[in-house]
């Protein structure tokens, strides 16, 4: 199976090829995985769930370009064309080894699989409401501004929560190679859609948090952020942020909730994470772009790859000729655009898979 991805950059896409199919998307950056089923179909997809068939087109990729182009769309980057053969990645734990074994810059990608395995909460499928919410209800700038209290005592719950968790075998197999490669000029680096700072908290010390920081706060007034691990972070939230569908919303007036504490600011903090609708960080975009030009070895550690742009890292750096590793429960809309898959815990997986090697008693 030939995959591309496709990457577009708008605030509204919308690209019709006949009545009876339809590609359409709102994002203010929209990435689709195209896989080429047969030459006369192209199925599309996107992470936020959109799907349609685009029919009658040949796997090209400058066809398909053409085709967005004619609908009046300009695409933004490079078609990248993924993988040209029907394969399926290795679970050949003695060749990773050996990929790892010759590997001088090794990059890391997490996401909340690794954190579940902690016991952190994923508020993720069935089960993953906190009260009635849905996360991606409460994680948004509008949310925040129509109702700052609630979404404080989210988030107050949140950072209460992580006191009772610790990092796993997976976090701490991470940061024990990273330690033990370094005087040898070998990098491993760490790049994580997680909030939580159980890779901190493990050892690692090369990190990359794509979406912030659950212990830092910026000032909606000034921009001011900082690490804050006050518990609880403001005494109005003592108590509060109960996950039971049954309690109440405790409506702590704004003045109450946490405010700065740079100079005579005092504006509202928020907490310094990256919210549905908004964009990264564009430093910590930019030296993550740094880190996977220069890898030669990526691992894709407990990650669904359907959150964006992260979920484009990996494959662009198969594209390269880099071996890529994914270590998850299951697979993923981008396993096969990988060299190797291993299903199960990265618990369990990542302390063998990131052990000592030969190489390094040279």
């Amino acid at each position: 199976m030939t995959k591309l991805v496709l990457v577009a950059k708008d605030a509204v896409f919308h690209c019709a090829r006949s009545r009876r199919s339809t590609f359409s998307f709102r994002s203010s950056c929209v990435f689709g995985l195209v896989d080429i089923v047969q030459p006369s179909q192209v199925q599309v997809s996107s992470h936020r769930g959109f799907a349609a068939l685009i029919s009658s087109l040949q796997p090209e990729a400058r066809q398909l370009r053409s085709v967005f182009a004619a609908a009046g769309h300009k695409f933004a980057a490079t078609t990248f064309i993924m993988a040209s053969q029907n394969s399926r990645p290795s679970s050949d734990m003695a060749k990773f080894r050996e990929c790892f074994g010759r590997a001088k810059h090794i990059v890391v990608l997490t996401g909340a699989g690794v954190s579940a395995e902690s016991g952190v909460p994923t508020f993720r499928g069935a089960g993953g409401l906190w009260r009635k919410w849905r996360a991606q209800d409460l994680a948004t700038p509008e949310a925040f501004a129509d109702n700052p209290s609630l979404i404080w005592e989210f988030y107050h719950y949140r950072r209460e929560v992580m006191s009772s968790k610790s990092p796993n075998p997976a976090h701490e197999a991470i940061a024990e190679c990273e330690k033990r490669l370094k005087p040898l000029g070998r990098r491993v680096v760490v790049i994580t859609q997680n909030i939580d700072e159980l890779h901190r908290r493990a050892g690692s010390e090369n990190i990359q948090e794509l979406h912030g920081n659950l212990f830092k706060t910026r000032c909606t007034k000034c921009g001011d952020v900082r690490v804050n691990r006050d518990s609880p972070i403001c005494a109005a939230l003592a108590g509060k942020g109960e996950p039971d569908p049954k309690a109440e919303d405790a409506r702590i007036p704004v003045e109450k909730l946490p405010r700065c504490q740079k100079g005579s600011c005092g504006g509202l903090l928020r907490p310094h994470v990256v919210w549905f609708g908004e964009s990264l960080d564009q430093e910590v975009l930019r030296q993550t772009s740094e880190e996977l030009e220069k890898c030669d070895l990526c691992l894709v550690v407990g990650t669904s790859s359907v959150v964006y742009p992260a979920a484009m890292f990996a494959p662009q750096v198969a594209s390269r000729g880099v071996p890529v590793a994914e270590f998850n429960i299951e697979e993923t809309p981008a396993t096969d655009s990988f060299g190797f898959m291993f299903q199960g815990p990265a618990g369990q997986l990542l302390p063998g898979a990131l052990a000592a090697h030969e190489s390094e008693k040279k």
